[in-house]
């Protein structure tokens, strides 16, 4: 027995030097890695810094009247730029100062682009599971008067809703164009449940409750459809070729996208005008008796809510038209970089 332990020791104590050596192994790569991402991020910093003192002189020839040769140059450029982004989607980035303000100064990037395909798809189940939850919990409120049920149903609120800012700044950070206003959205949605949170339990929210609980649930509604045109447009670009796309309806728009936005803007339309009618009805009952600051504070929240979400709505097709050529030299750009890297591993292969 003695003799079987001796050996088992002698065999892990010759595993253990192998892992050590691979351990050293890795420390190594990661170092060299690190340096490499250094130096890639400086020639990236310097490019975008040469490229911008290009572009201020061409727009002074141009003034000038001086235009030969500069529909080239300014095409050459346009093709950087896109090939500068590609390069860019390999290293890590900075967090922004919401994140370095909830997180810290820590490391978010994905540089795998399998990685960040999955990322955003748990986003979307994310937002989903959720806003199911939410639903249920909404329609228990509509028919069960019973005040613990509708704080635990506004904690929620709270709770998702910075989570989900949260999630998107990190979508941000690996190269996601969500608009600034849906995520600026999503912070003013988290200090609105908090103070539908703290609103006490009097004449004027027993008014405001029903609507309130009517509008969640359509707003469900609305998260369930837009999940539906998410996914399947992201699913679809990705059997494009293009999955390392994280916001897909940002990057480029194709045809095949009206099909669900001509369903889907209606729909989100009436939700804003929901939100209208909210602060409507808020403004109203800011002038009853019992009215509190959470009655002001959240009528002006709405409000908000109904100018920013329908401009940035109105304001989404025509940004992705004007992004449909940049789109084009980032696919084209995207498999000519593709094309380059399988022929330098095939290379190194036969030598």
């Amino acid at each position: 027995m003695s003799d079987l332990i001796f050996e088992e020791w002698d065999e892990l104590r010759n595993d253990y030097k192998l892992l050590k050596m691979a351990n050293e192994t890795y420390l190594k790569k990661l170092k060299e890695v690190t340096n490499l991402q250094q130096t890639c991020l400086k020639h990236l910093v310097h490019q975008r810094y040469r490229i911008t003192a290009i572009n201020k002189n061409i727009k002074q020839l141009e003034k000038k009247g001086n235009t030969d040769g500069l529909d080239n140059i300014k095409n050459d450029i346009m093709k950087r730029e896109a090939e500068l982004h590609i390069i860019e989607q390999t290293l890590p980035k900075q967090s922004g100062k919401y994140l370095k303000i909830v997180l810290g100064s820590i490391d978010v990037s994905f540089l795998n682009k399998e990685d960040k395909f999955k990322y955003k798809d748990e986003y979307e189940k994310f937002k989903l599971i959720n806003h199911v939850i939410a639903f249920l919990l909404a329609v228990l409120n509509m028919y069960c008067y019973f005040r613990p049920l509708e704080l635990i149903y506004l904690c929620f609120l709270v709770w998702y809703y910075c989570t989900i800012s949260i999630r998107e700044s990190i979508l941000k950070t690996n190269g996601s164009r969500i608009k600034g206003w849906w995520r600026i959205h999503h912070i003013l949605s988290t200090i609105a449940s908090a103070v539908l949170l703290v609103w006490p339990d009097n004449e004027t929210w027993s008014q405001f409750r029903q609507q309130f609980l009517w509008y969640n649930v359509y707003n469900c509604f609305i998260q369930y459809l837009q999940f539906k045109y998410q996914r399947g447009a992201l699913y679809r670009l990705k059997a494009l070729g293009e999955r390392d796309n994280m916001d897909i309806t940002i990057e480029g728009f194709h045809s095949w996208m009206w099909r669900g936005l001509t369903f889907l803007l209606p729909c989100l339309f009436i939700g804003h005008l929901f939100q209208l009618c909210n602060a409507i009805l808020l403004y109203k009952l800011s002038q009853h008796p019992q009215a509190s600051w959470h009655v002001v504070v959240s009528s002006a929240l709405f409000f908000i809510f109904f100018v920013g979400n329908t401009i940035t709505t109105i304001m989404v097709i025509p940004n992705k038209i004007r992004e449909k050529v940049k789109f084009q030299y980032r696919v084209v750009t995207q498999r000519l970089y593709n094309v380059m890297i399988n022929d330098n591993s095939a290379d190194s292969k036969n030598d």
